[in-house]
């Protein structure tokens, strides 16, 4: 007779593994927790006046709220391009070319450097786009290829002659589509836009390109700060980016549930 106990060198990899993941964030805490001027762990002394910091620096503040606008524009934009396309590959995946798929993958298996290079030579340098424009197209197209794997992962399972019998029935194509295929991947939008926002929120690579004078990015301006400070103001921000991202997760498993999202 088989035990359902998992074998202890299982356990053991398990820990190991939690271990490795768990220790670099209780550092990062610890260190934003610090009473000290300088990044120290274990930390000597407790405080909040370096969460209190970020708030007091103008140019956090600032950073905050345009990387968050451009998070939420760029995926939501990302949704509305990334839906349809998404729905195309997979109801007419015979009718269109194979290469076409290929093609909202680009960003991804373009280096980050070169591909926000590219926009600043084509965006801000050569048509003279706005710095939030040219960051908004650049988070835009970055989180594109996550949104539409994602929803084509769940449209890949999604029965399209559910689809066509509605439509021989009377329903109108574009009513079809709302009130039958999206509802059953809403799981997988919801995945996508979670994904996406996370991405963009913390992405430095091309926004490090497209960012100028009086307007800048979270991660940017947490770049700058260390280059000037050594004060454990980063790790503050590191954990409450980290809250963020916590509090998005538990708002999903308090109205959904995680399992759903897993469907």
């Amino acid at each position: 007779m088989m035990s359902d106990r998992p074998h202890p060198i299982l356990v053991g990899v398990a820990a190991l593994v939690y271990l490795f993941l768990m220790v670099p964030l209780v550092i990062v805490v610890g260190a934003a927790l610090s009473d000290t001027t300088y990044l120290t762990f274990p930390p000597k002394g407790l405080s909040l006046r370096w969460f209190e910091n970020i708030f007091e620096i103008s140019a956090f503040r600032r950073t905050i709220v345009t990387s968050l606008q451009i998070a939420f524009l760029g995926t939501l934009i990302a949704l509305l391009i990334g839906i349809p396309a998404a729905y195309a590959l997979n109801r007419f995946r015979v009718e269109l070319p194979n290469w076409l798929g290929t093609l909202f993958v680009l960003p991804i298996l373009v280096p980050e450097i070169v591909f926000g290079f590219a926009l600043l030579k084509s965006l801000t340098a050569g048509a003279g786009v706005p710095i939030f424009a040219a960051l908004l197209i650049g988070h835009t197209l970055l989180v594109l290829p996550y949104v539409v794997r994602v929803i084509s992962a769940s449209l890949a399972s999604f029965d399209f002659s559910i689809e066509e019998a509605a439509i021989s029935l009377g329903s109108a194509p574009v009513k079809t589509f709302f009130t039958i295929v999206l509802p059953n991947v809403r799981a997988g939008v919801i995945a996508a836009f979670i994904l996406a926002f996370i991405t963009s929120l913390n992405d430095v690579s091309v926004s490090l390109f497209l960012t100028g004078p009086g307007i800048s990015t979270l991660p940017i301006q947490i770049l700058a700060h260390v280059e000037q400070f050594f004060d454990p103001t980063v790790a503050s921000v590191s954990v409450l980016l980290m809250f963020l991202t916590v509090a998005v997760m538990a708002v999903v498993e308090r109205t959904l549930g995680l399992t759903f999202l897993a469907k």
